[in-house]
């Protein structure tokens, strides 16, 4: 498929700025791929389409506040710095984004907060806006770590396009959220609520945990028209025996098995053996899924709706099927759907 495929226009307006008033009071689009018919419910009501002994599975990451604002010595010119991951916790060494980087040469130093209480140096240039950055700090990582983070913000996406606000470092933050390491939210699993899911555990749904660290690439633009000449930036997940053990039972019995959100069918397509089953796995994938794609595991999917041109839309559009997902897209489009990291919620069921 070419990447005109996957353009549509989206008015600004209909882009969510802010998260509904309550984690499960979005909007819920529920897609049927035999069928092709569409419901318009609430998120809540995704109960009534799960049974007992039926599985979600859930991206447990947990994203820091990766963007902070620093100030170069002598000019003062504020600099943007958004923390991709750390490199080597001993040196305090990071991989980090900068912008404007055309100001940032190898050898300069960056302060941050208000007492310039934070210094980091510039010793090595990755990418055109990549850069490796030595945090010059004497106490113990865990404090380290603690002062960075006090500095940061949550790293909302480019098109939410206003300032951070305090309740973004919850709402930017899943209520299962456990291990650290994603600059930015497994965007499906924003919309379950603890309400919501005792009542999906008084149901009988089972839940498993998968980590896949979500990474930027999530977000970057796509500049090659043949699909299979994009390459994906590599993010680190982890499938551990419970997760394997719980989903592949579901399996064996034919039950029905949801994927939350991109990030996890990305994970468990990446996890799976040949026999239609999860493995363990410790480790990265670079896994990008565009249509035409079989999927060997999930038989149900959660996800947002997505930016034109965007790999989480191949991604949902692979799984649902190209005609019937852009079909989906004029309906949102005419009926008022909220797009984005805050926006509302797709189902697609696959039986």
């Amino acid at each position: 498929m070419k990447l005109s495929q996957f353009k549509f226009k989206l008015p600004e307006e209909k882009i969510a700025q802010h998260p509904a008033r309550y984690r499960d009071e979005s909007r819920l689009m529920v897609v049927h791929k035999k069928t092709g018919e569409i419901e318009h419910r609430m998120f809540k009501d995704i109960l009534e389409y799960f049974d007992d002994k039926d599985v979600f599975i859930f991206n447990d990451t947990k994203v820091f506040p990766a963007r902070l604002y620093g100030n170069k010595e002598k000019t003062g010119a504020r600099i943007e710095v958004f923390l991709l991951r750390e490199l080597n916790e001993e040196l305090r060494l990071w991989d980090v984004l900068v912008d404007p980087a055309r100001k940032i040469r190898i050898g300069n130093k960056l302060y941050f907060g208000e007492d310039d209480s934070m210094v980091a140096e510039v010793i090595d240039n990755t990418t055109s806006r990549g850069r490796t950055l030595r945090f010059l700090y004497d106490g113990p990582h865990d404090e380290f770590k603690e002062a960075l983070y006090a500095l940061g913000e949550a790293p909302l996406p480019h098109f939410i396009d206003r300032p951070v606000e305090e309740d973004d470092a919850e709402r930017f933050q899943t209520i299962f959220a456990k291990n650290e390491g994603a600059v930015t939210a497994p965007t499906a699993g924003l919309h379950f609520s603890r309400e919501l899911m005792k009542r999906m555990e008084i149901k009988g749904i089972d839940f498993a945990f998968i980590t896949m660290h979500a990474g930027l690439g999530n977000f970057r633009e796509i500049d090659v028209e043949d699909l299979t000449k994009h390459k994906m930036d590599s993010e680190q997940m982890f499938v551990e025996a419970d997760a394997c053990r719980i989903v592949n039972n579901a399996v064996d019995e034919g039950r029905r098995i949801c994927a939350v959100g991109t990030t996890v069918m990305r994970t468990i397509e990446t996890a799976v053996g040949t026999d239609g089953h999860l493995k363990e796995y410790e480790g990265w994938t670079n896994k990008f899924i565009f249509p035409p794609y079989d999927f060997s595991v999930a038989n149900a999917l959660v996800t947002n709706f997505h930016m034109p041109y965007s790999t989480l839309l191949m991604l949902v559009a692979a799984y649902g099927g190209y005609e019937l997902i852009m079909e989906a897209y004029d309906v949102a489009l005419k009926e008022d759907y909220r797009f984005g990291t805050y926006g509302d919620a797709m189902l697609i069921l696959d039986k």
